[in-house]
């Protein structure tokens, strides 16, 4: 569990820290400066922020599910007709 509260952490303070510096782009480049260069750089680095977090969070969830589904038992894919649900056609 230690392992994927400091991934969530890092990635809430990496994704907060970028979506404030766009934050602070769009606005500077819309209010202030009427920049539209300034404008799509601020949206970019925000929609930036919002992959970073989704992906940090898909992370967290991957190992979180891996951790709980390994059982020690080695996944076998190829059944034998015994081991089906129906059994043998």
């Amino acid at each position: 569990m230690q392992s994927r509260t400091k991934l969530l952490n890092a990635t809430k303070f990496v994704g907060g820290s970028v979506l404030s510096i766009g934050v602070m782009m769009f606005l500077f480049g819309f209010l202030v400066n009427g920049s539209s260069l300034l404008i799509s750089i601020g949206i970019g680095t925000i929609t930036g922020s919002v992959f970073i977090f989704l992906i940090g969070l898909f992370f967290a969830a991957t190992e979180e599910m891996l951790a709980k589904s390994y059982k020690g038992i080695p996944s076998n894919p190829l059944q034998t007709e015994e081991n089906t649900p129906f059994g043998k056609f």
